[in-house]
């Protein structure tokens, strides 16, 4: 099975989506498949590949509503070994309709499981900045939940809820989902951001990625682009990091791989 991870935080604007992207794309240059799942209303994910809400066939939301197949629902990107299941705002009546049903909660982790032997290494779901029906899906499925936050401090005081719903998923659906936390558009040169991120690595420990990343315009021109960092402007600050923090994540993957081993 793939390591699934969700990109999650009910603070907006904290750079989720162009993380999904961005790491996706440098997993995929390290010689992975990867799958990006799109569960924000407002597609910015899917509009960030260049493709258009609406125009898909099947979206997130039928896989979530609807029951289609996982695999029905992917297409693929100008990106080799990157495909999208796209999204359109449909999927807000996943909010108002999922709730009604059994076991709701489950339904992604079901529709992954039950697409059984799929072709890739890895599953990131970018979730909306909302902890309803469709972030605990995502919860509930995922093996790593990464948290991007900014080193200020509406952000970080939001981490409060993010931790709250990680204990209510461990608690009644995913009792091995872990975290880590990645601060995004740091600025080094403002003395608040480096005295917040010093906090947030004193409060949380290895609970942190070591990979930060720091404000780069170029990052915000890349999905008008319709492309990730790492194809747009291949050598870009931004683009180093996001390769940085693939490589971590892969490190992480290895040594919970070795952890299932020993267990066994």
């Amino acid at each position: 099975m793939p390591i699934t991870i969700a990109v999650s935080n009910e603070k907006g604007g904290v750079a989720k989506t162009t993380t999904t992207l961005s790491v996706g794309a440098a997993l995929v240059e390290l010689g992975n498949r990867v799958l990006l799942i799109d569960l924000d209303a407002q597609a910015n994910l899917t509009i960030g590949l260049g493709l258009e809400p609406g125009e898909s066939k099947h979206t997130s939301s039928d896989v979530m509503l609807d029951n289609v197949p996982l695999l029905d629902a992917c297409r693929k990107t100008d990106v080799e070994n990157l495909d999208i299941i796209p999204s359109d705002s449909r999927i807000e009546t996943s909010e108002h309709f999922l709730p009604v049903r059994t076991d709701y909660t489950t339904i992604l982790k079901q529709a992954i499981q039950a697409a059984g032997d799929i072709p890739y290494d890895y599953i990131i779901l970018d979730c909306p900045p909302a902890l309803g029906a469709i972030t605990k899906n995502a919860l509930a499925a995922a093996d790593l939940l990464l948290v991007p936050t900014q080193a200020e401090y509406f952000s970080a005081y939001a981490l409060r809820n993010m931790m709250s719903i990680i204990r209510n998923t461990r608690e009644q659906d995913n009792p091995n989902l872990a975290y880590r936390l990645l601060v995004t558009m740091l600025d080094t040169r403002n003395r608040t951001h480096r005295n917040i991120h010093e906090q947030l690595r004193s409060t949380f420990g290895e609970g942190v990625f070591n990979t930060v990343i720091e404000i780069d315009t170029k990052l915000r021109e890349s999905p008008i682009a319709g492309m990730p960092i790492t194809r747009y402007r291949t050598g870009t600050r931004g683009s180093l990091q996001y390769r940085v923090l693939a490589q971590e994540l892969i490190e992480y993957a290895k040594e919970k791989e070795l952890e299932n081993i020993q267990s066994d």
